[in-house]
């Protein structure tokens, strides 16, 4: 498509409203200009609305959020008492230990079941 438009006093122009439909620009909507090899690019910029998103404080009703502080406080004190493991350097050192970990496992069940 090829269109022109007249340059106004303080170098307004009016985007035709043909390639601002092609476009998907709505009045208030930002664009960017850039120059390059002599011609100007004009872009249309996305901008996040922040104030449609929820915050922390109102992503969760208020029965969510007590659970989901129970969850965090019993994470918490697992951590506390030391019930984690790590921290591992890579992947393949974690995978390593829970292997190890299965292994051991499988051992103190067969213990049991011998002793049985």
């Amino acid at each position: 498509m090829n269109t022109t438009a007249r340059t106004q006093h303080k170098g307004q122009v009016t985007i035709p409203t043909r390639v601002r439909r092609q476009a998907g620009l709505k009045q208030g909507d930002l664009v960017n200009f850039t120059v390059q090899r002599g011609k100007i690019l004009i872009t249309p910029q996305l901008v996040i609305d922040r104030s449609q998103f929820p915050t922390a404080d109102d992503e969760y009703t208020p029965a969510q959020r007590k659970i989901v502080d129970a969850r965090l406080a019993e994470g918490l004190a697992d951590i506390k008492a030391g019930w984690t493991y790590g921290p591992f350097k890579t992947a393949h050192e974690m995978i390593a230990h829970m292997k190890a970990q299965v292994k051991k496992r499988a051992a103190t069940k067969k213990r049991k079941s011998v002793r049985s």
